[in-house]
């Protein structure tokens, strides 16, 4: 297979995308965020610019500074929210209260109808008046194509609503994740390759050898393979897949808060493998492994008669 051509493009960072950032997060988390939050969410920010948004956002009164037992909560000011629905009649308020309940995965008009007790003609208007006050808007939905569903406006959809980085206008991107695919194994398998060379004694070659879910997604990113920005979530869905293919293996470690990669003082590692025999065809199967078996259904967007595994499995 051709190897792809790359160009080194570092991500941008832009003080308003950072601030529109932090208030989804916080719409997302109605409770409060802690700057972990910010930063797992958004590990490419420094931590300088991630403070100045803060700073800047709680100047212009749109969070709140709140102390909890985990240290500091920034929290969307409840004022903000009520101001949106000045003047709105109570069925209007309504609706846009199941909206909001609704968060990032939003709510199709039928469970709007069920929750409201309200016809759907008045729904309809409802629903027109909010998108045009720019209060709530549509999404489309992967799961359902001729369906919309409905959230806040300011909200970033959920991934199980738009598919995450691997769809676009509903479209599953296969060969951008062939791409990634081959990316990150070939960067794992390099880091592989210099431990060994390193001549050091089997330990330590082996220790040498595992990269943390941030180095590859920091290698991803100054590649700049993607037009989408990528999580580190994102990065590990992809190294996941390769755990399944069986080349590539995973450790998690104790990891100090606040080390970057890491999540409640856990660090995922991972290292490229080679198999010592190859699999039978039986253990081959590939529905035991699967990451999406409860999604697998005939005539949905994965099903055993497009699953490339499953192919594979049977040529075998």
């Amino acid at each position: 297979m051709a190897e792809v051509k790359v160009k080194v493009q570092p991500p941008d960072a832009d003080p308003v995308e950072i601030e529109n950032r932090i208030i989804e997060l916080c719409h997302q988390f109605p409770h409060g965020i802690t700057d972990q939050v910010i930063q797992n969410e958004m590990p490419h920010i420094e931590a300088q610019q991630r403070a100045v948004a803060i700073n800047r956002l709680l100047s212009m009164g749109q969070l709140d500074l709140l102390r909890s037992n985990t240290g500091l909560l920034y929290r969307i000011k409840e004022s903000q929210n009520a101001g949106k629905m000045k003047g709105s009649d109570n069925q209007e308020k309504l609706v846009y209260q199941i909206i909001e309940d609704a968060g990032n995965k939003g709510i199709w008009s039928r469970d709007i109808r069920y929750k409201s007790n309200l016809p759907l003609t008045e729904i309809n208007k409802i629903l027109k008046n909010l998108e045009s006050k720019k209060l709530i808007k549509a999404v489309k939905s992967v799961a359902a194509s001729k369906k919309k569903v409905y959230m806040l406006y300011n909200l970033q959809p959920d991934r199980s609503v738009t598919g995450g980085a691997w769809y676009s206008d509903q479209d599953f991107e296969s060969e951008f994740v062939e791409v990634l695919n081959q990316q990150c194994f070939k960067f794992l398998q390099t880091k592989a390759e210099t431990a060994r060379e390193s001549k050091q004694n089997p330990m330590i070659q082996r220790n040498s050898s595992f990269a943390s879910s941030h180095e590859v997604w920091k290698y991803i990113c100054e590649l700049g393979i993607s037009k989408v920005e990528l999580s580190m979530e994102d990065i590990e869905t992809i190294l996941n897949t390769l755990i399944y293919d069986g080349k590539v293996e995973m450790t998690i470690i104790a990891a100090k808060e606040g080390t970057v990669g890491s999540v409640d003082g856990h660090m995922k590692l991972y290292r490229a493998v080679n198999p010592i025999i190859p699999p039978t065809g039986l253990v081959r199967a590939p529905c035991g492994l699967c990451p999406v078996f409860d999604d697998c259904h005939e005539g949905g967007e994965i099903s055993p008669s497009n699953c490339i595994y499953m192919t594979e499995w049977l040529e075998f």
